[in-house]
């Protein structure tokens, strides 16, 4: 096998075929190796490389080397030596085969001994593995070409966005109408029947849960459990094989395939990303990629103790986006996905932890700014998971111009005053308003991505459902999962009672309803829309089965709550008054009160700094003239708007609401009652509306023809 010096840039492993032939070109960097060796393999499962080659030229911290006669579908792995000295940080091992935190694909997946557990010597005297090691995956060398033809990315305006959080697999793997090859695959998310589906209901935009290539948690796989979320992402450039028909390749042309549908669709890809650790864990996990490469220019280590991690993931250790080369490895990742993969933008797991420096979180971080001034970077949609688990984790707010983050409050707010806690009405009343009082004045509405259900945590059916988690299935005795501000109206679990059916499905549509009409990013949490339950477990991330994967043949109620809900996002997207891209205040009680919005009570008049702090009042009325809307979206779009009025009742008893003056004539149209989603709307010609406990309604202004 023919090797020469190569080039030391750009890193990982790219196939070429230059003045003498085919060939491969390998750069790994480590700052601390002393050598790096490529190891070939025939195959994913083969124990012993046909062949282990070092590179043979150095270029900074940056070892590398071109092979001559690779082609792509060539398995390889990674050999660095260096000192074996854990307190000082540096835990070298040749006898661990690495993966490439570069490749582009993986094939074979990590399976669990006693070696990865731990128990090996992982040090430079260890007895050569090369028989050994069938449980590490290997890289594979693959052709970068692709047609992509006229692809171009919708670029969806943010007011008009409509987040749709799914699981490759759980979304399509039942759906009778997408051919079976394709089921629970990159393919099969792109099909037709779900494509109808998606742009029916009303959504912009797909938020994948993780589709890197991940590793499975030794603790699950002692219990026989797989990771099912995905969270444990092993290569940060490479696509999850289990949504694709082959592990060989098959998973970039896939998703690439995919992408394109979509986006032929008009819909937008954004994929959540988890960069703030590795499967590495601990100072006692296993060696499998970074750690063997370089453990001290890629993780945080305790500055007094350098044998042993700081954790702010809560997975044993932390990405150390501090130091260039672990930042580069990130941004390098992020800028493939936009161009190589045409994806639209990133959800960023934990995203404060990239933003410590060294250990609190900076705003005006490296890490921030080096995107901000990146031109591809700068021009997709950015949101940021705004905690993690380091000191003052919750940043919800603080992150820059240009970034929306996840909206917690707006869930907590929402769930607590639709089952009935007291002094609820300011927070409501801010969230609808999109949360001016969380972000800073220079950030629009659309920063704040609301939710009411994501994956992590209970299903909307269970919310209204279960009032306690039950993750018997988990195997951690239902001590795992948060905490849920769910309520079951009267009976854990179904129940038989048709008046407590109804209770449930009116809540269903308050807390779907309260989310698309509020100022903000609307996101859905795939199937919520057809009823889907996971039996009130809310830690679903290692159940891989019917618990977790959608029921496209939902029940009679369901079909009527997906018809609610695309009525709601069809009236979202019509009205701009529901999209604007200024704030009006959540509370307003003093100075700069806008003249476009008003708060009032059920009798019509304003609310007052008394009102607002009654803990008791479950009744608000919020009227948006057509005036307060933008005239034009980001991109230019002219927009229509209406005057309308929202009137909550969060009471248990009927409430009467008076309707103000509009104009010297016209008449209120009812277009949303979520306490009579199927009755034909009318008009009010009255001088009251009467709202039924724990009801919803949106009236609409009609002027006189």
């Amino acid at each position: 096998m023919r090797v020469r010096a190569g080039t030391p840039a750009p890193l990982g492993a790219h196939y070429r075929v230059d003045e003498d032939g085919p060939g491969v070109d390998f750069a790994v960097c480590s700052a601390n190796a002393t050598r790096i060796e490529v190891c070939l393999f025939d195959a994913s499962d083969d124990g012993a490389e046909s062949a282990r080659i070092e590179l043979p030229e150095r270029t900074g911290d940056v070892r590398h080397g071109r092979i001559l006669g690779l082609r792509p579908g060539q398995r390889y792995g990674l050999r660095a030596h260096g000192p074996w000295e854990p307190a000082s940080g540096h835990r070298f091992a040749p006898a661990k085969l690495l993966v490439d935190p570069y490749a582009r694909a993986i094939a074979g997946p990590v399976v669990w001994n006693d070696a990865l557990r731990g128990h090996d010597p992982a040090h430079p005297d260890a007895p050569d593995p090369r028989d050994t090691a069938p449980w590490v995956p290997k890289g594979l060398i693959v052709d970068p070409a692709y047609d992509w033809q006229d692809d171009a990315p919708p670029r969806t305006p943010w007011s008009r966005t409509v987040l749709y959080e799914c699981h490759v697999k759980g979304m399509t793997v039942r759906h009778p109408e997408v051919p079976p090859e394709h089921r629970g695959r990159y393919l099969g998310l792109a099909a037709e029947p779900v494509l109808e589906h998606l742009l029916g209901l009303g959504v912009t935009a797909v938020e994948l849960l993780p589709i890197h290539h991940h590793a499975i948690d030794p603790h699950l796989a002692t219990l026989g459990l797989p990771n099912y979320w995905g969270y444990m992402t092993l290569g940060f450039f490479a696509p999850d094989p289990r949504f694709a028909s082959g592990p060989h390749g098959q998973q970039i042309a896939e998703f690439r395939e995919m992408v394109k549908r979509l986006h032929r669709a008009g819909l937008e890809i954004i994929l959540d990303v988890v960069y703030n650790h590795t499967p590495e864990g601990g100072h006692d996990g296993p060696t499998l990629s970074l750690r063997g490469l370089d453990n001290a220019i890629y993780y945080r280590l305790r500055p007094d103790a350098p044998g042993e991690y700081l954790d702010f993931s809560g997975c044993g250790n932390s990405l150390d986006t501090t130091q260039p080369r672990a930042l580069q490895l990130v941004l390098d990742s992020l800028r493939y996905w936009v161009e190589e993969m045409h994806v639209d933008g990133f959800r960023f797991d934990l995203a404060p932890l990239l933003a410590r420096d060294p250990v609190e979180f900076q705003t005006f971080g490296r890490f921030f700014e080096l995107i901000q001034q990146d031109p591809t970077l700068q021009r997709v949609k950015l949101i940021a998971e705004p905690w993690d688990l380091g000191p003052e984790g919750w940043q919800l707010g603080r992150f820059p111009v240009g970034w929306s983050e996840w909206n917690d409050r707006f869930r907590d707010a929402a769930r607590r005053f639709w089952r009935g806690d007291e002094g609820q009405l300011p927070e409501l009343a801010s969230r609808l308003a999109g949360s001016s009082d969380v972000f800073a004045p220079d950030r629009p509405p659309q920063a704040s991505i609301n939710f009411v259900t994501a994956h992590d945590g209970m299903t909307l059916r269970d919310l209204v459902t279960y009032a306690q988690k039950h993750n018997g299935a988990n195997g951690e005795e239902n001590r795992d999962g948060g905490h849920d501000e769910s309520h079951n109206w009267g009976v854990e679990g179904p129940a038989a009672s048709r008046r407590i059916q109804k209770l449930r499905e009116r809540a269903r549509r308050n807390l779907f309803a309260t989310l698309v009409l509020s100022q903000g990013v609307p996101m859905l949490s795939h199937g919520d829309e057809l009823g889907r339950t996971q039996r009130g477990n809310n830690n679903a991330y290692c159940q891989d089965d019917e618990l977790t994967w959608i029921d496209w043949e939902p029940a009679a109620a369901d079909r009527d709550f997906l018809a609610f809900a695309r009525s709601l996002l069809a009236l979202r997207q019509r009205n701009s008054v529901w999209r604007r891209r200024r704030h009006f205040d959540g509370v307003p009680l003093g100075p700069g009160l806008p003249d476009d919005v008003q708060w009032l009570r059920s009798d019509a008049k304003p609310m007052t700094a008394a009102d607002w702090a009654d803990p008791q009042r479950r009744t608000l009325a919020l009227w948006i003239p057509a005036e307060a809307a933008d005239l034009v979206d980001e991109s230019g779009r002219a927009q229509l708007a209406e005057t309308v009025l929202l009137l909550v009742n969060g009471d248990r008893r009927t409430h009467a609401f008076t309707l103000p003056l509009v104009g010297p004539s016209g008449t209120w149209r009812e277009q949303v009652n979520t306490a009579c989603p199927d009755r034909q709307r009318g008009f009010h010609t009255a001088a009251h509306v009467r709202v039924a406990p724990y009801g919803l309604v949106v009236l609409g202004w009609q002027p006189a023809s």
